[in-house]
């Protein structure tokens, strides 16, 4: 569950593989994102973007990272992961600068150089129109840890962190980044809890270089994407039916009994007007003059639509790549500014080469297009009329004209075009390659099968003489046997590597300025799934003061345990932790018990600055626990400063070692708080800016949304809660069935609930 940081929509993933999105109101849903072949099935964690647009979402099954759009479930970018991801983290840039301010308020000078790129057929959205430095953060299994820029483009690989990560959060001035990982040695021992705290200042002492990096590298990334889809859109524009000819001709060949070749037959008919029987057949059989008619009509329209695609999108896409590169190698050559970056100006160099043999590629098509376009017209022409007399049919008298170059011009074309392979047929299975615009649109390592014919032009003649020109940097590279999906993924690989420098530089200088082992977690403890295990972690907004929120089980009972990190204007840092347990609060509940800490902590998140969402369940061994869901001030928490100052970074022995020495506040809270009647609460997730908490019961099947802060008459705070009853794909064996309504949703105060509810649910499944 991930509310959005700006609206009041609340994101779920099911384990069906669905991710939905519902409205605060009436728990509406706005959308469903169901699992493809191109996602995946098993989603393991969620992030918004801070303006709240794009939600982002990792899956382990085939991990990837898809980013959607809010407005409609579609996937706006999606990119692959080496390990599957358990933990995100998407956070906004907040330290501001001269130098970024007026970079985000000018206008990006590519929007005034560069024309519009023309939309594709296919949706299609851009994200370089974001302005202010984002980051997501990515935790996996194996110490994985990644840092992309606007969520798009990978700008830190960090080293270092072992176990699979439970946590994460970075900084909002780039300063640091914290991680809570699970380290297990091996499958019998106890997994580790350990948090670590990692110093990425290089990210914040050049912010307004990588910033713009990001920006550039995004840029790319978008053209990237947009190349590819307009490459999609002219494979779905070229047409089956081009094939026919080839496989009518190799059926031909294998059918006749005359030894005469394809071309002879067809040049016969063209000089002499007169064709063998079997030619007859063939084409008025099996082609007709209908389905020529229609083949004619056919290539026409794919070939034009192809053509447009490649001048209107391919070129236009791959021209505002060359410029961008262009613009990251100028910011390569100023090394006092990128160079601690990784940013290095010949693998640009090689990327830009790379970008400039697929417009030569691109160019390449665009003349086949042309030539076979003139052709196929020239040739069906001739043949529709030669069929027409065939068949005794009225020849129209404009028709009928052919002058002696529209004769040599066909005789031409049936001489390279008709001239059987057999070595194409063992690689085809057929003998004849009369389209040609089709093999470069393949997505296959093959050479072309009828590659251009380079002979006699003075242009490649001239360079083989040249040595020195052969060898230029000026000159594109030119593969005339390759296709230009096979250019394509050639410039992606080289691009991919050219911009993936700056991830190592950066990750390599991030370093482990804090590592504390905090407890371990017993094999023996019920795992009920768990969506997100605790610890979770917290910065705050103003970068002095730092916390981290975890819980810690001590004979069944578990402590919220806050650590804290405060820098004071001197600059020194103090270190302190301290655990926080609930004593009775519940007047109805149970008796007074000579222990004092009545209630453990199931899940914990923070609200706002000041106050910690918990939800809590009873400790004592009784039937009908029952379940609340607090709200803990942190101003009841520290009291005495003095007394969490004490440093605990410097031992070597766990936190759980070392229990009693912790300073612990016991909390009887008075009136945040409520009873969750009628359900096994687990989870939560919390919203402080709309004032809302989602509780989910520990089957996964069932989900309350609460208002908070509501108040009664301008006197007491209540919480009002809207309740929504979920079967959500639930266990294998248990078939989806419909709400059964046995919640409610209440108007009720804290410490009381009224004899009286209004009944109201809304069904999760789809």
């Amino acid at each position: 569950m991930a509310w959005s940081p700006k609206r009041d929509l609340i994101a779920l993933a099911n384990r069906a593989g669905e991710v939905l999105l519902h409205r605060l109101a009436n728990f509406q849903r706005v959308w469903s994102l169901p699992p493809n072949e191109n996602t995946g099935k098993e989603v393991t964690a969620l992030a918004w973007r801070p303006d709240g647009k794009i939600l982002a979402f990792g899956l382990a099954d085939t991990k990837r990272i898809i980013l959607c759009d809010v407005e409609k479930p579609e996937s706006l970018h999606s990119f692959s992961v080496e390990l599957s991801i358990t933990y995100m983290h998407w956070m906004e840039v907040t330290e501001e600068s001269s130098v970024l301010t007026s970079f985000y308020n000018a206008e990006d000078e590519s929007n005034l150089l560069l024309p519009k790129l023309p939309a594709l057929p296919k949706n299609y959205s851009t994200t370089a129109k974001i302005f202010r430095l984002n980051a997501l953060v990515l935790g996996g299994s194996s110490g994985f840890i990644e840092i992309y820029a606007y969520g798009m483009f990978k700008i830190a690989t960090v080293n270092g962190v072992a176990g699979s990560c439970r946590g994460l959060c970075l900084s909002s001035d780039l300063k640091s980044l914290s991680v809570i990982t699970e380290i297990q040695n091996s499958s019998d021992s106890e997994a580790e809890i350990t948090y670590f705290q990692l110093d990425t200042s290089l990210l914040s002492s050049y912010l307004p270089e990588v910033t713009r990096m990001a920006r550039k590298f995004t840029h790319i990334s978008t053209l990237l994407q947009y190349i590819k889809l307009s490459l999609t859109c002219m494979c779905e524009a070229w047409e089956e039916i081009l094939m026919q000819m080839d496989s009518r001709l190799t059926k031909f060949v294998q059918e006749k009994n005359t030894t005469t070749s394809v071309q002879d037959e067809f040049m016969q008919l063209l000089l002499w007007g007169k064709a063998s029987l079997e030619l007859q057949a063939l084409l008025m059989n099996q082609l007709t003059v209908k389905g020529l008619k229609k083949l004619g009509q056919s290539i026409e329209s794919s070939y034009s639509s192809i053509q447009k695609l490649v001048i209107s999108h391919l070129q236009s896409g791959s021209e505002a790549l060359l410029y961008h590169l262009s613009e990251l190698k100028g910011m390569a050559l100023w090394k006092q500014k990128y160079e601690s970056l990784g940013l290095d100006a010949s693998g640009i160099d090689e990327a830009i080469t790379a970008v400039g043999s697929f417009i030569l590629k691109a160019n390449e098509l665009l003349q086949v297009i042309d030539s076979s376009m003139k052709n196929f017209k020239a040739f069906f022409r001739w043949l529709y009329v030669a069929m027409l007399r065939m068949s005794e049919d009225h020849v129209l008298p404009e028709l009928n004209k052919m002058t002696q170059k529209d004769i040599t011009f066909v005789a031409d074309f049936l001489t390279e075009h008709f001239n059987e392979a057999p070595e194409l047929y063992n690689r085809k299975g057929k003998y004849f390659n009369v389209e040609r615009v089709g093999q470069y649109l393949k997505d296959e390592d093959d050479d072309l099968v009828s590659p251009p014919n380079t002979e006699g032009n003075q242009w490649f003649n001239f360079l083989k003489d040249s040595t020195h020109l052969k060898e230029s940097p000026l000159l594109f590279p030119y593969y005339p046997e390759k296709s230009l999906h096979f250019v394509k993924r050639q410039m992606e690989g080289v691009i991919d590597q050219c911009i993936q420098k700056p991830a190592d530089v950066i990750g390599k200088s991030v370093h482990q300025a804090v590592c504390v082992s905090l407890y371990k977690v017993s094999q023996s403890e019920d795992s009920t799934s768990q969506l997100f295990k605790l610890p979770f972690l917290w910065n705050d907004k103003t970068s002095n003061l730092h916390y981290v929120l975890f819980t810690m089980l001590e004979n069944s009972i578990s402590k919220i345990h806050i650590l804290r990190r405060h820098t004071d204007t001197s600059r020194s840092v103090s270190n302190g932790i301290l655990a926080v347990e609930f004593g009775n609060f519940l007047n109805n509940s149970i008796n007074e018990s000579s222990d004092s800490r009545c209630y453990s902590c199931l899940d914990a998140h923070f609200y706002d600055d000041e106050t910690v969402t918990v939800v809590l369940k009873e400790s004592v061994q009784q039937e009908g626990k029952e379940r609340v869901l607090a709200q803990l001030p942190l101003s009841s928490v520290y009291v005495d400063e003095d007394q969490d100052r004490k440093s605990i970074w410097d031992s070597m022995e766990r936190l759980d070692e070392r229990s009693g020495e912790i300073p612990t506040r016991t909390v009887f809270l008075e009136s945040q708080w409520r009873v969750l009647e009628n359900m096994k609460a687990q989870y939560v997730s919390v919203n402080g800016i709309r004032k809302v908490s989602c509780v989910l019961s520990s089957n996964l099947r069932h989900i309350r949304v609460f208002e908070m802060d509501v108040e009664d008459d301008g006197e007491v705070e209540e919480e009002e809660e809207e309740e929504a009853t979920q079967i959500a794909a639930g266990e294998p064996d248990e078939p989806n069935q419909p709400a059964d309504g046995q919640d409610d949703v209440c108007d009720a105060s804290a410490e009381e609930l009224p004899d009286e509810t209004e009944e109201h649910e809304t069904s999760l499944d789809p």
